[in-house]
């Protein structure tokens, strides 16, 4: 007898009613000792081929390790040199291999893929994260710190010089810029630096004192300088700008910050004479007074210290004080 579609011989017994001659098909997964092939695991497909006169509408069931596609008796046994590809062909086992390997491989190359690009994916997500933050913490420590302000105001303050004092000696005479009569003569006069003579016409003569000269000696930066007129012009020093305090940084970006300070005077021995709040300078009428602090270099040194606010930008010479 001949049958299409290959099948189990055990399931033909069972289903033709060859009685015990096999025994019933067992289970999915279970040694099949009936089939004409020991030891074969056998799976059932559902499978409805349809009658025909000569066929037998039988559930199709192929097996682990042999299905044909034409069986010429349910005594032969099967030939494990074919298999049962579901179409209406037959493929010789080596073909099916090689095609089973190739379908293995692409379903591992999925698996691979498909779990290598999530990890890409987070590893470039960490990537980003760690680089913002890393970025975002470079920034913040832009900060100017109180150590680099302090210098560039520092440099500031003594770039704006120190109040001074101008004067001449010997045959002073009288002209727009100079005139002996004038307010700070008379107050280094009061203060025994310089002695003033009689006016003779429009020249006074001025001596330099042994004091004076003593003190100018102890004064830093003091000039002096031989005039064509034969006379002697001074610049003394009376004081100097000095940084009090710190108070305050505010980042307005990372190259610009806005520094909130106080500074004070640092007076010598003849800027103490000349301070506004001093005896000696109070001793002149109010007019002489504001000429005195206006024009010749007096002012109030041993006052509080001037609260002052300044925009500080970096470019590539570092942290710079704003010309705004």
């Amino acid at each position: 007898m001949r049958m299409r579609r290959g099948f189990c011989c055990s399931d033909w017994s069972t289903e033709v009613g060859f009685g015990n001659r096999f025994a019933e098909t067992p289970g999915y997964g279970q040694t099949r000792n009936s089939c004409a092939v020991p030891d074969i695991v056998c799976r059932r497909v559902p499978f409805d081929g349809g009658r025909r006169p000569g066929f037998i509408a039988l559930p199709l069931v192929i097996c682990d390790h042999c299905v044909v596609s034409t069986i010429t008796s349910c005594y032969e046994q099967f030939s494990p040199e074919f298999y049962w590809t579901g179409r209406a062909e037959v493929i010789k086992k080596p073909a099916l291999a090689g095609r089973t390997a190739m379908f293995e491989q692409e379903i591992e190359l999925e698996k691979r893929e498909s779990s290598v690009v999530p990890l890409l994916l987070i590893v470039t997500m960490i990537l980003v994260f760690v680089g913002v933050a890393g970025y975002y913490v470079w920034q913040n420590k832009q900060v100017i710190g109180t150590d680099q302000a302090s210098a560039v105001i520092v440099a500031s303050l003594k770039a704006q010089g120190p109040a001074v004092v101008h004067f001449h000696t010997g045959l002073v005479k009288a002209s727009v810029e100079e005139r002996p009569e004038a307010p700070h003569y008379r107050l280094l006069d009061k203060a025994g630096i310089i002695k003033l003579g009689k006016l003779n016409g429009r020249t006074t003569p001025v001596t330099l004192t042994v004091e004076g000269q003593k003190l100018l000696s102890d004064i830093p930066d003091v000039t002096k300088t031989k005039e064509k007129d034969g006379t002697e012009a001074y610049v003394v020093p009376l004081a100097n700008r000095q940084l009090a305090e710190i108070i305050k940084i505010t980042m307005l970006s990372p190259e610009r910050a806005s520094v909130q300070y106080s500074w004070k005077w640092d007076a010598n021995k003849l800027g103490n004479l000349f301070d506004a709040s001093g005896s000696l300078v109070k001793s002149f009428n109010t007019w002489d007074r504001a000429t005195l602090i206006e024009k010749s270099g007096a002012n109030f040194y041993h006052g509080e210290p001037a609260k002052v606010a300044v925009i500080l930008v970096k470019n590539d010479l570092g942290w710079q004080i704003a010309m705004e």
